[in-house]
């Protein structure tokens, strides 16, 4: 199989990837941070080593400014739910993912702030602004957003910025403490190349989010409230220790391979397009040029159902995705809400090799041939 779907999660991860999670379960399995025996200590330093491998990646001074969970959607409703506060007004992208765009649209509906869904977020934001959210690439056209210049803006008018990181995660460089945002969301199993049910949320130091769950964190037991301190406030019940060794693995490998991947990433991107205008009837979404987007590519074959394109490609043996990709309001900004489109999204591993073999499969389909 031809795997093209990398902005859904990232496959096959590198090998130390899967060591990670051997070794982990294998030969540590116990609750880290709950126990003083020795191998609730071994875990406790993976967890340890997961949260320096991120800070080193992010360029971020305080690795307990990283706070894990289950995925991206999981840290941005810690995120935004943590940090709302009532009669806020809140602007976002309508190129935002529906793990931000449902809880803002939930606060919205139950009157506890103000919302602005718009094109552009950096003409929205004005002195009444009190919370960005943004993605730095979406996911449908993979255009990517100048985050720096958002956080100024977020700065001059004293408005808090989330940064949805989902697609840009170990793929593009990131320095959230240095660019001053105030919240970046992250999944693990994407392009940071951990397993699934990981996801990291950098916390700016000194702000204070409210808790969305309670229970045992392996510090301060005495108390029978939450403690204070990062990362335990955020991080209670047992953590998912293999995954978030599998996390730290995946980031090293990002950070000592970043400039080849993206370069890979730009190479394939641009063959890519450059193929895709080539072939009769085909409408591509979003820039032009591989330099302003990250490797994830949408298009549509002439009035062809974007399920079907992509399911000739499955009998082809390439997997893509089709449809809406849980981004309605970009869909319809794209005027492609009834056709869907279809997504191609890179990875590392892709070689230039499947980008010819889904060019050929996709002029196949064009002519109306068989594959």
């Amino acid at each position: 199989m031809i795997y093209l779907d990398n902005a859904a999660t990232s496959f096959p991860k590198p090998e130390r990837v899967y060591q990670a999670v051997d070794w982990t379960l294998r030969h540590i399995g116990a609750n880290p941070g709950r126990s003083g025996h020795s191998l609730s200590l071994s875990a406790a330093r993976l967890v340890l080593d997961a949260r320096e491998a991120l800070a080193a990646l992010l360029h971020i001074s305080n690795p307990d400014a990283i706070v894990f969970g289950n995925n991206c959607t999981d840290m941005l409703n810690l995120a935004i739910k943590g940090v709302c506060r009532e009669g806020m007004n809140v602007v976002t992208s309508v190129f935002s993912h529906n793990s931000v765009l449902r809880p803002l649209n939930r606060l919205a509906s139950q009157g506890k702030i103000h919302l602005q869904t718009v094109l552009d977020p950096i003409e929205a934001i004005d002195r009444h602004t009190d919370l960005v959210v943004i993605p730095h690439a979406n996911n449908v056209t993979g255009e990517i957003i100048p985050v720096e210049q958002v956080a100024v803006l977020c700065q001059m008018h004293k408005a808090l910025l989330l940064v949805d990181a989902a697609q840009t995660a170990g793929v593009l460089p990131l320095y959230p403490e240095e660019w001053g945002v105030d919240l970046c969301a992250m999944p693990g199993h994407k392009g940071l190349l951990g397993v699934q049910g990981t996801g990291a949320l950098y916390i700016r130091d000194g702000l204070v989010l409210d808790t969305l769950k309670e229970g045992g964190t392996g510090t301060s037991s005495h108390l029978l409230t939450q403690p204070d301190e990062l990362p335990e406030r955020y991080e209670s019940g047992t953590l998912n220790t293999a995954g978030i060794a599998s996390l730290a693995q995946g980031a090293r490998y990002c950070l000592e391979r970043r400039h080849e991947i993206r370069g890979q990433e730009l190479l394939l991107t641009d063959m890519l397009l450059c193929g895709l205008l080539n072939i009769p009837h085909v409408q591509v979404y979003g820039a032009l040029d591989a330099i302003s987007r990250v490797g994830t590519v949408s298009f549509n074959l002439g009035s062809m159902p974007s399920g079907e394109v992509a399911d000739q490609l499955n009998d082809a043996r390439i997997c893509v995705r089709a449809g809406l990709h849980c981004a309605p309001l970009a869909h319809e900004a794209l005027g492609t809400t009834q056709q869907g489109a279809v997504r191609v999204s890179l990875g590392y591993a892709n070689t230039w090799q499947d980008i010819d073999a889904l060019l050929w499969a996709l002029s196949r389909i064009a002519k109306g041939g068989t594959i």
